[in-house]
């Protein structure tokens, strides 16, 4: 077992983070605390603008909780840190691109946190599943974010009986947006988070706020939250620099200086 279960690296505006705990990046709660540290700070760093999360080696992506860390004494109701299980799910205002590549076996906890991610690629060789049934327990997450994602009667029946689906049939469902070779998985990643990272930050930041803060909304409410000056991103859009760059940058036929201010 290694000693850092969590690797990162910055390129520029973008953050890769790796998931590696042989076998089968499984997390326990220690690697859930080091998440949550981790995507705390990509959240509240202004120089970085999007995260990559994958994992290490060519089978697993992550399977979710490890099970054998709580045979140990790992409480399942323990403190998983800041964000919640694997730092993403509950971090609030997290308003930055987050791109899952997703490099194998993607299950249970492991799933949910994909589902956590703005942008979902995967392997040729990926799978997904929802197992708690199997084992007596709920996917909680999972069921609360799975059945807005992907067909009601799909989402229900792997919530039921834990099937597995492979990479092909998750994305026709919508769960995926990509599909590349294993081998380029990482390049395919990297370059749309490039593409991500060269985009205007205070606009990414207000999409993700009302999406967000929307989804159980009815459409005129959310639209009065707006014209209400109710969304703080928006808001901010508004009376950035950012806002008057785009638009000179228009009139003068050139690409924009994005300063995220």
């Amino acid at each position: 077992m290694t000693d850092n279960p969590i690797k990162t690296s910055v390129t520029g505006h973008i953050l890769e983070v790796t998931l590696d705990r042989p076998k089968a990046n499984a997390i326990d709660l220690k690697t859930s605390r080091i998440m949550g540290e981790v995507f705390t700070d990509f959240r509240d760093n202004p120089d970085l603008r999007v995260a990559i999360v994958t994992g290490a080696g060519e089978k697993f992506f992550c399977p979710g909780w490890d099970l054998k860390a709580a045979a140990d004494g790992d409480a399942v109701d323990g403190d998983y840190g800041k964000g919640g299980f694997g730092g993403l799910q509950e971090l609030r205002g997290l308003n930055k691109p987050v791109i899952t590549a997703v490099n194998g076996i993607c299950c249970g906890g492991g799933l949910e946190l994909a589902l956590s991610a703005d942008i979902i690629m995967a392997a040729d060789h990926a799978t997904f599943a929802l197992p708690e049934i199997r084992s007596g327990t709920v996917a909680d997450a999972a069921s609360i974010k799975l059945p807005k994602r992907i067909p009601y009667h799909i989402a229900m029946e792997m919530l039921l009986t834990g099937r597995w689906i492979d990479v092909e049939e998750a994305t026709r469902w919508g769960l995926v947006n990509h599909v590349y070779p294993a081998a380029d998985l990482m390049t395919e990643a990297r370059k749309m988070a490039e593409l991500l990272a060269s985009g205007p930050p205070l606009v990414y930041a207000a999409i993700k706020e009302v999406v967000r803060e929307a989804e159980d909304m009815k459409f005129q409410d959310a639209m009065n939250r707006i014209t209400k000056s109710q969304f703080e991103t928006v808001e901010r859009l508004y009376r950035s620099e950012d806002q008057l760059e785009g638009a000179r940058a228009f009139a003068e036929k050139r690409d924009p200086v994005w300063k995220g201010r």
